[in-house]
């Protein structure tokens, strides 16, 4: 094949084994498992499970995202897959599986940060990002403010960061208060499209002027909103799930939206990102949609299918890393569950700079 190489993404950091294919910007093909429903009774990911789960659909992933693609093992140029972070065994799957298939195949091996994946998925709908743009990241674990500029090349800025729980934790533990399955995000998206926003009154975190302008903190409104419901069993009434719902997905899209919009005016810039698999939130979406109309801000938000864990994502990043002129990851990359977002790959020094 001509031109660039097709990237072969790999994504195995949580509860979802992905495999994406990429070439030049243009998404080839996509598979995800999940194993959700297995972790679904435990009200949260087991680990183990998770590992187990992501050898078994590993191998059928990729054959899956080839046969959409109509491509073969023998046409992929290299290989991307997120090394952090993420749950320890599940990423050892993952890589174990990408150097597999690198060293097979004879082509160069790219570790890669799974958060920058997930800004990576944003040029899959809508081409490269702006230089500079602001991104906001939601997501179980993660609940973020970027700067960020060329996304393979440059250090990523961070603006702000959550200080305790991120806004996907803070959906799972109240929709857990309340009753509703796990995960607690698309369980609060549905039930409040019965209830009313402005029936429970629930705190901003982080809100006042003296509060950092771009941190967050959800740790206090799951809390707010526990308080409410134990206020209400102790006068013998059980409470209204969803208004309950309701009133904590718009105080999270609030909070979100109104920080995101206010570092796009403060930095001088037009372009906000969001992504994440919160950004499936329909509220979030349709706030984040009103308040950037209002301010002048164009917004980019993948399509809901590129917004959870994938590896269409993955393979976006190394892609993007391949046309920088990268240097490949070496064969004994290591995982690291901890890893912090400051570059899109995990051995960020060896990019090479257009003179």
């Amino acid at each position: 094949m001509t031109g660039s190489p097709v990237v072969l993404g790999i994504e195995s950091s949580c509860d979802e084994t992905g495999a994406g294919l990429v070439r030049d910007g243009v998404l080839l093909g996509q598979a995800v498992a999940s194993s959700m429903d297995e972790h679904a009774r435990f009200g949260g990911v087991v680990p183990e499970i998770a590992a187990r789960a992501h050898v078994h659909a590993m191998a059928p992933v990729v054959g899956e995202a080839l046969d959409r693609a109509g491509l073969t093992l023998a046409d992929i140029g290299a290989v991307a897959v997120t090394a952090g972070p993420g749950l320890s065994g599940a990423l050892q799957v993952g890589v174990a599986a990408a150097k597999s298939y690198a060293f097979s195949l004879g082509v160069p091996l790219y570790g890669v940060h799974h958060l920058a994946g997930h800004v990576a998925a944003a040029t899959l709908d809508g081409g490269p990002l702006p230089d500079p743009c602001i991104v906001l990241i939601v997501s179980g674990g993660h609940t973020s403010l970027l700067l960020v500029r060329d996304l393979a090349r440059d250090p990523i800025v961070h603006l702000g960061d959550t200080l305790d729980d991120a806004a996907g934790e803070c959906f799972d533990k109240v929709a857990r208060i309340l009753g509703l399955p796990y995960p607690g995000g698309p369980s609060i998206d549905r039930i409040a499209r019965d209830g009313d926003p402005t029936a429970v009154r629930l705190p901003r975190p982080l809100s006042g002027p003296n509060d950092p302008p771009y941190a967050f903190s959800f740790s206090g409104l799951k809390t707010a909103a526990a308080r409410w419901v134990e206020a209400q069993r102790a006068v013998g009434a059980e409470p209204h799930v969803p208004d309950a719902a309701a009133a904590l997905q718009e105080a999270i899209a609030d909070t979100l939206t109104r920080k995101a919009v206010r570092a796009c005016t403060d930095h001088g810039i037009d372009t906000l990102v969001v992504v994440g698999g919160v950004a499936a939130n329909s509220r979030i979406r349709a706030l984040t949609e009103e308040r950037c109309a209002a301010a002048g801000i164009t917004l980019r938000v993948p399509p809901l299918r590129l917004c959870t864990d994938n590896g269409a994502m993955i393979a976006a990043i190394g892609d993007l890393l391949v046309r920088s002129g990268a240097e490949p990851s070496p064969m004994n990359l290591s995982i690291d569950p901890s890893a912090p977002l400051e570059y899109a790959a995990l051995n960020p020094l060896a990019v090479v700079r257009a003179a």
